[in-house]
C-alpha cells in the first residue's frame, strides 16, 4: 500500500508540479535550473496532499522510525507537519523564520520541544538543504532530537550529505532521479 501512496505522489507531482521551462530560472537556494518543482500547487488538493503525507509517514514507519511531532521551517513544511500530524495520530509544529515579535515571542509553534521529544524533520522540494538544516539547528536548539528527516523530493546531494555527517537518517520521497531531472548544479546551459 505504502508503494501505491508513493508512485500516486511521483505521479501527482510530474504531472501538476514539475514544469521544464525554455529558460534557466533562479531558485530560491540560488541554484540555476530549467526544471522548477512546485510542490505547493502539485498538492494543494486534499486527496493529493493526503497521498503524500501517507507516503512519507509509511516511508519514515517502514524504516522503523517513531517520532512525537512532525515539522519544519514554515512555509515548506507546513502542510506536511500538518498532514502526517493526522495521518500518523501525532503532534506538528512549524518554525517560524523569525520570532512573532509579540506574546510569546516564539520562534516554534504547535507541538511543545523539549528534551526527549524525538522529532521528525519535513520540507517540501529541497534543493541544496538551506531551510531544512536551519530546521534541524533550530529543533536541536530547543533540546529536542532529530530522530529523522524527509522531504517531498531533493533536487540533489547536498542535504543527504549535511544529515549523514550529522547522523540523523534522511529519507526523501524522491529525488531528481526519480523525477528524470538533473541534480541541480549539474545542468548544462548554453550561451
Amino acid at each position: 500500500m505504502s508503494d501505491d501512496f508513493k508512485a500516486d505522489t511521483k505521479r501527482i507531482l510530474i504531472e501538476r508540479g514539475l514544469t521544464t521551462l525554455p529558460e534557466p530560472v533562479q531558485l530560491a537556494s540560488g541554484q540555476m535550473s530549467r526544471y522548477f518543482i512546485d510542490g505547493k500547487a502539485a498538492l494543494c488538493r486534499g486527496d493529493d496532499l493526503a497521498t503524500a503525507c501517507r507516503a512519507m509517514a509509511a516511508q519514515v514507519a517502514d524504516a522503523g522510525i517513531d517520532f512525537d511531532a512532525a515539522g519544519g521551517l514554515t512555509l515548506g513544511a507546513d502542510q506536511f507537519a500538518h498532514g502526517i500530524a493526522i495521518v500518523a495520530s501525532k503532534e506538528w509544529f512549524v518554525i517560524r523564520k523569525q520570532p512573532k515579535g509579540r506574546g510569546t515571542n516564539q520562534t516554534v509553534e504547535g507541538a511543545k520541544l523539549g528534551p526527549g521529544v524525538r522529532v521528525l524533520l519535513v520540507d517540501d522540494i529541497v534543493t541544496t538543504g538551506g531551510s531544512i538544516q536551519l530546521a534541524h539547528e533550530r529543533v536541536i536548539e530547543t533540546g529536542a532530537t532529530v530522530v529523522a528527516a524527509i522531504t517531498l523530493a531533493d533536487r540533489s546531494d547536498v542535504a543527504a550529505k549535511f544529515f549523514e555527517e550529522v547522523g540523523v537518517p534522511y529519507l526523501p520521497l524522491m529525488t531528481y532521479e526519480d523525477l528524470g531531472i538533473p541534480a541541480v548544479g549539474t545542468e548544462v546551459f548554453e550561451g
